[in-house]
């Protein structure tokens, strides 16, 4: 079970993700978010992810440029985007070395796999709830009439207490959380990654 931990903002929560064995961790560049960071500062926190953990740059509806030259800045490896930009921008990322995951919300992975589900598996692919970031799971029952293909994660209210089940519900390849695993939003507790990461091992 592949596992991320996004939102990171401090050594502190980076280094309880990596010890207790995620396999990347996040970091949000996308703008009114109570987790963005900015790039300077993640190029400090990567320095101390050891090779082979994904490092992954999160993006929302900003102009591919913006996310070449932030993600280069940050040294992150990985970029993630999530908002419904075009398969051409996931293109170029990969041109200039970085992985991809593309995420949807519930309701935008429903209408694609309805109308053009040849671009679903063209990228790694997150299906998250309908409002992004919201600590709100969405229904598992959504998926039954277009299941995932391939090697996807699940995202949307996850909690130390809810994701061994969700997991069992969905059979996705990984999971990814940020609300789920803060005492309050915006604030990561290194308590709640650890438990979390132990439940999604567990199942």
């Amino acid at each position: 079970m592949f596992v991320k931990i996004c939102g990171l903002r401090e050594p502190l929560t980076v280094d309880a993700a990596v010890q207790s064995g995620a396999d990347a961790v996040g970091f949000v560049f996308a703008p009114g978010s109570p987790r963005t960071v900015d790039a300077a500062t993640v190029r400090q926190l990567v320095q101390s992810v050891p090779d082979g953990i994904q490092t992954v740059g999160v993006f929302r509806r900003q102009p591919i440029e913006e996310v070449l030259a932030t993600a280069h800045l940050a040294g992150v490896n990985t970029v993630q985007l999530h908002g419904g930009e075009p398969l051409d921008d996931f293109d170029r990322l990969r041109a200039e070395g970085f992985g991809t995951i593309r995420a949807l919300s519930i309701d935008e992975y429903a209408h694609e796999a309805r109308t053009a589900p040849e671009g679903l598996l063209a990228h790694r692919l997150l299906i998250d709830a309908p409002i992004p970031g919201a600590g709100e799971p969405f229904n598992p029952a959504a998926l039954d009439a277009h299941p995932p293909q391939g090697d996807w994660l699940l995202a949307g209210g996850l909690t130390p207490e809810n994701v061994a089940e969700l997991i069992a519900a969905v059979s996705p390849a990984g999971v990814d959380v940020s609300s789920g695993v803060e005492s309050t939003r915006g604030q990561k507790d290194v308590s709640l990654i650890r438990a979390f990461l132990a439940a999604a091992r567990g199942v």
